[in-house]
């Protein structure tokens, strides 16, 4: 069984302030501190959720807190955003109305991370899918984007949005995101160009320069340096934990998310390049001959940069910085600019270039993200806004600030006390007026048409003549006097011309979160927010793809003499849209409150929280709130949380829910004035009520607790005895058991014994007897074996008796017929008898000769120059002639046993010994080294896949060498590759083809006598690979890689043969001069390898070690 929890249990302080009692501005305060304290950031008002910064993160975001939140009730969990989100999301999803969520708070309060944590659980919580999971992505994707143009680093916060932002996301029937629409409001544009002390421009400017690669910003034409630019803030350039550069690449990818394309980006990024130059043009005055002055610009290399950055001509843009023309119907007058006047055009551009910059980044994504009109889409908004601001210094931009706020109040009010009425109508509850404060006064001040404020600041910037700060603030003093929420020591009300605290040049209002003093001192001029028609044209002459968007009021084909709308009118209109929009929707708030201005964790200041309580109206809000009845809950978990205080209702209730809280409260005497039964809920007026039922409900949980306690110890005590019951009889049988095994065992181990004894008596007695019978056999076997040997050596000693006497006749026999043949031929031998006896004894010689030849033979090794030494000196021709037979039928034996790879090795050994030998130093140490040709593995190693690709032929040689600097003799490492008709050298970093030569183009190789691996090539004059020069590079496998080229080019059918020239003086080819390299023995710097050193244009000198 699942186990719910509710707002009311574990309760720290008090979770919804509508129940706080008693109700005062320090218990609210007190109550805020006590839940901050304890981890507790997030409080209710009724369905308004207080939220307080925690400037630490806290284990509350999880995808377990997720889960918990989803699908409950409000107030079923402790109070958390989730909550809030949670209830907007099946309200659209199930109940089909369109839900919108506000959120309110000063700078630094946490309206974003809000905004952004609504946004992921509705995420989290809507269906997956391909494209569903897709669209999620952008959306949350669009705000790092949003962020880096559109925050910035001021002192209340390290990430402040400096703009207003409307969002509405819009959902199929199913709940599952389609797409969104971004509406942006009041950018603070004059940021660009100035920031207070202490603070820094927005984002993207210290992203840009920090984050993007050297090739980026050479393109781009910056310089990472901060203090470069006049628009960057130096004193703040840094922040601690803002990862500049980390957020510049999270910023590119968030916009390839989103769906921008890359000229997009790059065409975005060269006008935030833009606005950095134009910062840093500077104006000087300069006299003209009627004695006016006019400016000039003082530095053109930021301005000549900057035009080639949007395909400006400089003339076109300069001439607008000086010039400016004012048309009336048919006439057009030219007038020049003061040095002040150019400054204030400059700065004017540079604000209109990045606002019109950033309402283009809301379009685009708008572009991407928006959903497709098939059909009817249900919408959630959120408005993450600017909080009412009240600085020392209030301007043009507070004031419309403070007026938005003004009107989210005046529908807050009127959309909950609607909500509230709405609420007591549906559940047949008698409604009572609610007193509060109506501000429509306040915002009439502002906002009417004939005597508002906004309408008299346009009326006073359109009027012909003269308009100053001072002439809007005479009329404010004129219509405004009477007015009672309107404050000025000019005004015509008396009791302000002593007011000490209101200065001359200032007005005060009274706003519903308390007096704000306002300064008249730019009021006219941010209202108009002009723009010289001359620098929109300049704009819209512009090449660039971005600027002819930005500025359409450049075309001279459209020329539009009607003074565009002031800055005050736009945002009239755009609050109005908002109103009328939000209006439309289901309202949420969140009210989000910093407790520090140290942007530090554990610390809560009260004057700081008691400030934004008031002029966040909270206490307003709990006020409207508990009017009526400050709780309500439905009959179902009404029940089940207070049953177990009626007899009649614990533990079960079989009848309806109403009639169980009906019999509750009746049998708890609560009085009838304190509560109401309405359709489906159950209403109580006093939070005492409310309180005296949880600490009844807490006495009655403790009374069954000791009573679940005592059952469930009694039960645990008597399975424990029956435990031990069942175990001691389990034990003893098995201990039986073991003792009867036992004693089994020991008398079948004795039986045992007694067995093998008698066994191995029976055994031991057979043995004697049969050990007895075989001794007899073997004495009548030995009597019987001597007895036939006797015999057999008496018949022995007879045969050979026998066989003497037939021998003896046999050999006299032979020796008379040996006797007879010597008589008969013996005149005959001794006439031949030298010439055999030489013949037998050189054969003889020569039979000695070969058998002794056979066993000392060498190994068959071609390189074993060994061979025995004659025995005789007459047999010096056959010997020599042997020894060579010998060497011939080996070597043919030991080249039976090579490969065509192996026979190609030694050929190419056998070509450089022909080249170098005796004329290189550098050879001998290369014999004993085997040819590799591809020392680099490129087909195997994965770092070459992609030049090994490029390579059309097979590659016979990969080597890294150097290629030698003409300016300073120093290599830089090449990929060198061999094929059979080119020659490649590569980037060893990158793999990037530096130069192809094809070896027809390749005339001659120049090296040096020396130990060195210096080596010229020398190209064919006029051909294209010659355009550049000779190349002079140096290598560790020099003899192989001439060889190889040699080689190469003696078997190319278009090619000559490759000369090789060595000598220790050689001409190369450099671009358009010849210079010589001179080979010198030394000790060179770099220890024993050949050091290169330019002595002057035309000479290089390689120092070679000399060789002991």
């Amino acid at each position: 069984m699942e186990v719910k929890t509710s707002l009311l249990d574990n309760m720290i302080g008090v979770g919804d302030m509508v129940l706080l009692e008693p109700l005062s501005e320090d218990s609210f305060i007190e109550n805020l501190r006590n839940r901050f304290d304890h981890n507790e950031i997030y409080t209710y008002i009724g369905s308004v959720v207080i939220s307080m910064n925690p400037y630490r993160s806290l284990p509350i975001y999880t995808p377990d807190k997720v889960e918990e939140y989803r699908n409950r009730n409000f107030y079923e969990l402790s109070p958390h955003i989730y909550a809030l989100a949670d209830e907007a999301y099946r309200s659209l999803r199930d109940q089909d109305k369109d839900q919108c969520i506000l959120i309110t708070g000063e700078s630094g309060a946490g309206k974003t991370e809000a905004s952004k944590l609504v946004m992921s659980y509705v995420a989290a919580v809507c269906g997956k899918g391909q494209e569903v999971n897709k669209v999620k992505e952008q959306l949350l994707q669009s705000n790092p984007v949003l962020e880096a143009f559109g925050n910035a680093k001021t002192v209340r916060n390290d990430n402040s949005s400096r703009f207003g932002k409307y969002m509405d996301i819009e959902f199929d029937f199913k709940g599952d995101p389609l797409g969104g629409v971004i509406s942006n409001y009041l950018l603070e544009k004059s940021r660009v160009v100035k920031q207070p002390r202490g603070e820094r421009n927005f984002h993207v400017f210290y992203q840009l320069l920090s984050g993007a690669s050297d090739d980026t910003l050479k393109k781009l034409k910056l310089d990472r340096d901060f203090s470069k630019y006049n628009y960057l803030s130096l004193d703040s350039a840094a922040v601690n934990g803002l990862d500049d550069a980390a957020n510049f690449r999270t910023v590119k990818n968030a916009m390839q998310i989103v769906g921008f394309m890359e000229d997009e980006v790059q065409s975005v990024l060269e006008l935030v390049a833009a606005v950095l130059k134009l910062g840093n043009i500077e104006f000087k005055p300069e006299s003209r001959c009627n004695g006016s002055d006019e400016s000039r610009i003082k530095d053109k290399n930021d301005l000549k940069e900057m035009c080639e950055l949007l395909g400006i001509e400089q003339s076109v843009l300069e001439r607008a910085f000086s010039y400016r023309t004012v048309e009336a119907k048919l006439e057009k007058v030219s007038t020049t600019l003061n040095v002040s006047q150019a400054y204030y055009a400059r700065d004017a551009l540079a604000k209109n270039l990045y606002s019109r910059l950033f309402s283009w980044l809301v379009t685009r994504i708008n572009e991407s993200i928006k959903a497709q009109p098939k059909a009817r889409h249900k919408v959630m908004g959120v408005l993450d806004i600017y909080g009412f601001e009240i600085f020392e210094e209030n301007s043009f931009e507070q004031f419309i600030i403070n007026y938005c706020n003004e009107k989210l109040q005046q529908i807050f009010i009127e959309l909950t006390l609607r909500e509230e009425q709405e609420e007591y109508i549906r559940e047949g509850i008698e409604w009572t007026n609610i007193e509060y404060f109506n501000n429509a006064i306040i915002c009439d001040l502002i906002e009417n048409h004939q005597s508002g404020i906004l309408a008299m600041l346009d009326e006073e910037c359109l009027r012909p003549g003269t308009v100053t700060d001072e002439t809007f603030l005479d009329k404010l003093n004129t219509i405004c006097a009477l007015h009672q929420h309107f404050e000025s020591r000019l005004s015509k009300n008396s009791k302000y011309i002593t007011d000490h605290s209101l200065p001359h040049n200032c007005f005060r209002i009274q706003h519903y979160a308390g007096k704000v003093l306002y300064r008249a001192e730019g009021f006219v001029d941010k209202n108009n927010d002009l723009l010289y028609r001359d620098l929109s044209q300049a704009m819209y002459k512009a090449n660039h793809s971005l600027i002819k968007q930005l500025f359409p009021e450049g075309n001279p084909a459209k020329v539009n003499l009607k003074r565009p709308p002031t800055a005050g009118f736009q945002f009239k209109a755009s609050v109005g849209t908002l109103m009328r929009n939000l209006q439309t929707k289901n309202p949420n708030y969140i009210r989000c409150i910093k407790p520090n201005d140290k942007k530090a964790s554990h610390i809560f200041t009260d004057s700081l929280v008691c400030h934004q309580v008031r002029y966040l109206g909270l206490m307003e809000n709990v006020r409207v709130r508990r009017a009526g009845y400050a709780f309500r809950q439905a009959y179902e978990p009404c029940l089940e949380r207070y049953k177990m205080l009626c007899k009649r209702t614990w533990p079960h209730w079989r009848g309806p829910a109403r009639e169980g809280v009906e019999v509750l409260m009746a049998g708890l005497q609560v009085s009838a004035e304190e509560f109401s039964y309405g359709r489906s809920k159950i209403f109580i007026r006093n939070p005492r009520s409310l309180f005296f039922l949880e600490e009844r409900r807490r006495q009655c949980l403790q009374d069954l607790a000791a009573l679940i306690q005592k059952i469930y110890r009694g039960w645990k005590c008597r399975t424990h005895f029956l435990l031990l019951k069942k175990s001691q009889i389990v034990v003893s049988a098995w201990y039986r058991r073991y003792a009867q095994q036992k004693k089994y065992q020991k008398i079948k181990s004795a039986t045992t014994v007694v067995q093998s004894y008698t066994r191995g008596w029976q055994a031991r007695k057979l043995l004697r007897e049969l050990k007895y019978q075989k001794r007899c056999k073997e004495a009548v076997t030995t009597i019987a074996a001597f007895w036939h040997g006797t015999q057999a050596r008496r018949e022995l000693r007879r045969l050979k008796e026998e066989a003497r006497r037939k021998n003896a006749v046999a050999v006299i026999w032979a020796y008379w017929q040996g006797l007879k043949v010597r008589r008969d031929y013996r005149k005959f031998f001794r006439a031949n008898a030298g010439k055999k006896i030489y013949d037998f004894t050189i054969q003889r010689i020569m039979q000695k000769y070969f058998l002794g030849l056979k066993s000392t033979m060498p190994s068959m090794s071609p390189i074993d120059k060994s061979w025995p030494a004659r025995p005789y000196r007459f047999l010096d021709g056959v010997h020599t002639e042997l020894r060579t037979v010998f060497h011939h039928w080996r070597c043919k034996k030991y080249r039976s046993q090579f490969t065509e790879e192996k026979k190609a090795v030694y050929e190419e050994k056998l070509e450089a010994s022909e080249i170098f030998k005796d004329k290189k130093a550098l050879y001998p140490s290369s014999v004993s080294q085997p040819f590799r040709g591809d020392y680099l593995e490129i087909s195997k190693n994965p770092k070459y896949q992609k030049l090994n690709s490029t390579m059309e032929e097979k590659v016979l040689m990969a080597d890294v060498v150097n290629k030698i600097n003409r300016a300073n003799g120093k290599g830089t490492a090449r990929i060198f590759l061999l094929t059979k008709n080119s020659l490649v050298l590569a980037d060893q970093k990158t793999g990037q083809v530096k130069a192809s030569v094809p070896l027809p183009d390749l005339t001659s190789v120049s090296v040096s006598t020396q130990s060195d691996g210096f080596f010229a090539l020398k190209l064919k004059e006029g051909s294209a690979s010659a355009i550049k020069g000779d190349f002079l590079l140096s290598s560790e496998h020099l003899i192989e890689i001439i060889t190889k080229l040699h080689r190469t080019g003696a078997t190319a059918a278009d090619s000559e043969q490759l000369n090789i020239n060595i000598s220790d003086e050689f001409l190369v080819q450099f671009k358009h001069d010849k210079v010589c390299v001179k080979f010198i023995q030394g000790a060179p710097k770099n220890g024993n390898s050949a050091s290169c050193k330019r002595k002057n244009n035309r000479l290089l000198e390689v120092s070679v070690p000399t060789t002991a």
